[in-house]
């Protein structure tokens, strides 16, 4: 395959649901401000009541994402450098998807990875892949548990 390819992804700490991705041939700014575009967009949420935890990546201390941060009136979070335990919930998703996917076979395009990657996290990761931290569930399976509390989220 030429080049690389890079994913950004929005979790839902709550059920493990990617809420946003996108995937680019590039790590600006844009790739993270378009996956938190799209979670945005799924989840409406409320404010400042909701968190988006980062790592401390150029793309998430670029001024383009802390502007859409304020602008959907969310609040950003940082923890310390170095931190092992920092982004473990993205770190986990990223190591499901290398195993899961990725080392599984290869691509002759950039657009072939990524429906790959798509199909995997809408057909795959979100509805039928289950977590021992949701009770053996799916995302969506659990979500479907407790509705009010999703929207609540």
């Amino acid at each position: 395959m030429p080049g690389w390819l890079y994913c950004a992804v929005v979790l839902d700490v709550y059920s493990r649901r990617v809420v946003g991705w996108s995937i680019a041939d590039h790590l600006r700014a844009e790739i993270v401000v378009d996956a938190l575009d799209m979670a945005c967009w799924r989840r409406k949420p409320a404010g400042q009541s909701t968190v988006v935890h980062a790592d401390h990546g150029s793309q998430y201390t670029s001024w383009a994402f802390g502007q859409r941060l304020r602008t959907a009136g969310l609040l950003g979070s940082m923890g310390s450098i170095g931190d092992c335990f920092d982004n473990a919930l993205a770190e986990s998703f990223f190591s499901s998807l290398q195993v899961e996917l990725l080392d599984r076979q290869s691509w002759a395009t950039r657009q072939q990875l990524a429906n790959a990657i798509f199909g995997w996290i809408e057909a795959w990761y979100n509805p039928r892949r289950r977590h021992s931290a949701l009770g053996y569930r799916s995302p969506v399976d659990y979500e479907n548990l407790q509705p009010t509390t999703t929207a609540a989220a």
